[in-house]
Parts: structure tokens; C-alpha cells; sequence
């Protein structure tokens, strides 16, 4: 048996855990034949932009297997990232990916969801498409190096706001996540008591909300309410946003325990 086919057939059990889901499962196919032409051309192959759930599923599907696999999105801490396959370890700039840079009038008040409808105006693929961070004045929009040029050549406004081509060093934006830290006394790690502290709903509410999929656990659906949270999962619940559980501080004199969760900004 060839080492490929043998990867297929080690890799193949754990694709029944995910098939339940038609985007999930043309995701493992797509990184199995990124895996695979790698291999075979012995060079560097792409696969993205993947946003977190996307990542956080290939990880889990490719461990243990021994590949070289590593994820880059044209900085540190980006949240959407592409995927890479070599034998050997790829260094940022193997990666294709380009910054396009824009500066505006803060009147303007762009935000992500501007640039981001202007991009997919143009007819991209939204995996073709990295983080967007926005300034008061300036935008960076990491893209695939294939459309760079073509953005330039295309975007001058923004909605109905003019913006303008300008170098990385004009532009000012952060690219440092931001979190709240925040403290709660609950009763136990359960996923319906944890979703309750952080909305302040009551429990009923916070079971329909959990039942009717609008909570997810480490980027897949939990509809389970006496799923218990672990120390780094991640909790995303629909119209509250991001949160990650930084573990237990201790107990109260009435035996209650304190979490310490972190809210993305």
C-alpha cells in the first residue's frame, strides 16, 4: 500500500464524525486533495482562507497523523487563516497571501461589514478573503495574492464613501485582540449554567436558546444543556458574541465556584 493510500485509509473512520454536514464534508475532501497534491508535487499547497470552526475541524481531523500542516493568515493572532501542506516547515512569506490597504475620511465610519459586502461585490469567493481590520481612517484587507491587484483595480468607494489605495505604513489599526475579563459564581460547569451567568436570561430561556442551536461549543452546535464546559473551550453564543473559559479561581464559603471567562471584543 502507498503512503498516500495509507493516509487515506487512516484518515477515512474519522470522516463519519463530521458528514453529517455538506460544507463539513466538502472541507475534508478539499483538505485531503491539499494534503495529497502536496505530496505528490512535492512543493507547497494552499487551502482558504479557513475561518476557526474550519480550522478547529481539520485539526481534530488530521491528529495524529503525522503531517506537516500549519495555518497562516498574514499575521500573529489572524482568525481567519490558510492552510498549508509541505514536508517542510513553511515560513510566513511561503504563504499567499497580500495586504490591500485603504484609507477613508472618519466621517465615514467604515466598518468590517462594509468592506467585507464591497469585496464579495466583486464577485470573491468569500475564502478568498482573510481578516479585514478597521480603523478610524484606514482599513487592511488581507487577501489571496491572486486578487490583489484585481481589488486595487476595482474598489474606489465604499458604499457611498470614497476611499483610496495607501501604503501599510499610512495605515493605523491595531491588530492586537482585545478581551474583557469577566468573573461569574456558578454552581457547576454546565454548559446551560455557564450561558445563563453570561446573558443574565433565565434558565428556561437560556435551554430554549441552547435547544434551538443558537450556542455553539468550540465552534460546532451543542444542543446539549448538561454539556459540561472545560478549562479553554470556546463558547460562541448567537447575538452575544465570543467567549473563552480561562478556568476555575476557587469556591465560594457556600461551595460555589468561580470562573473566569474572557469576552472578545
Amino acid at each position: 500500500m502507498s503512503t498516500l493510500q495509507a493516509m487515506t485509509c487512516s484518515m477515512s473512520w474519522r470522516t463519519a464524525v463530521y458528514t453529517s454536514d455538506k460544507d463539513d464534508k466538502s472541507l475534508l475532501s478539499r483538505a485531503e486533495d491539499t494534503v495529497r497534491l502536496s505530496k505528490l508535487r512535492h512543493k507547497p499547497c494552499f487551502l482558504g482562507f479557513l475561518n476557526e470552526r474550519e480550522q478547529f475541524i481539520l485539526n481534530d481531523y488530521f491528529a495524529g497523523r503525522g503531517l506537516n500542516i500549519s495555518y497562516f493568515g498574514g499575521y500573529e493572532n489572524a482568525q481567519r487563516k490558510i492552510l498549508g501542506s509541505y514536508d517542510d516547515d513553511l515560513l510566513p512569506d511561503d504563504y499567499p497571501v497580500e495586504k490591500v490597504c485603504f484609507g477613508f475620511k472618519r466621517f465615514d465610519k467604515l466598518g468590517h461589514r462594509d468592506f467585507l459586502g464591497a469585496l464579495m461585490g466583486l464577485g470573491i469567493e468569500r475564502d478568498c478573503i482573510g481578516d479585514i481590520i478597521v480603523g478610524d481612517e484606514s482599513a487592511i484587507c488581507f487577501v489571496k495574492s491572486e486578487i490583489a491587484d484585481y481589488i486595487r483595480s476595482q474598489i474606489f468607494k465604499i458604499g457611498r464613501a470614497g476611499v483610496k489605495l495607501i501604503s501599510e505604513s499610512e495605515c493605523d489599526v491595531s491588530f492586537e485582540q482585545q478581551f474583557d475579563e469577566l468573573v461569574f459564581t456558578v454552581s457547576s460547569m454546565r454548559l446551560d449554567v455557564i450561558v445563563a451567568a453570561i446573558t443574565g436570561l433565565s434558565r428556561d430561556k437560556t435551554a430554549s436558546l441552547i435547544t434551538s442551536g443558537k450556542v455553539m461549543v468550540n465552534y460546532s452546535e451543542s444542543k446539549n444543556v448538561s454539556h459540561f464546559l472545560r478549562q479553554d473551550d470556546i463558547l460562541t453564543i448567537r447575538g452575544k458574541g465570543k467567549y473563552i473559559i480561562k478556568g476555575q479561581s476557587g469556591l465560594t464559603k457556600k461551595g460555589r465556584l468561580k470562573i473566569n471567562i474572557e469576552h472578545y471584543r
